[in-house]
């Protein structure tokens, strides 16, 4: 895995990188909506966002028994954690 490319899509892109460029800052849905999307958060819904974290997590897996560094925020958001 090391030295691979990874496949994003823009929005997994975008996700990744301003959760990665503020380690362990917590982004709530609306945060994620407004920086991500540019959208009110009742535009788009948290499964929107969910679907988009799940699909960024299983792409950047290196391994199944290492932890994940996209964490869930229960009831919050994500934040990007070593």
């Amino acid at each position: 895995m090391r030295g691979q490319v990874i496949p994003l899509t823009v929005k997994e892109f975008e996700i990744f990188a301003l959760l990665i460029l503020n380690p362990k800052r917590v982004f709530t849905y609306e945060m994620l909506l407004e920086l991500v999307w540019h959208e009110d958060y009742s535009y788009y819904s948290r499964k929107a966002i969910n679907n988009h974290v799940s699909n960024l997590r299983k792409k950047i897996r290196i391994a199944p028994d290492l932890p994940e560094y996209v964490k869930s925020v229960y009831g919050i958001g994500y934040k990007f954690d070593i």
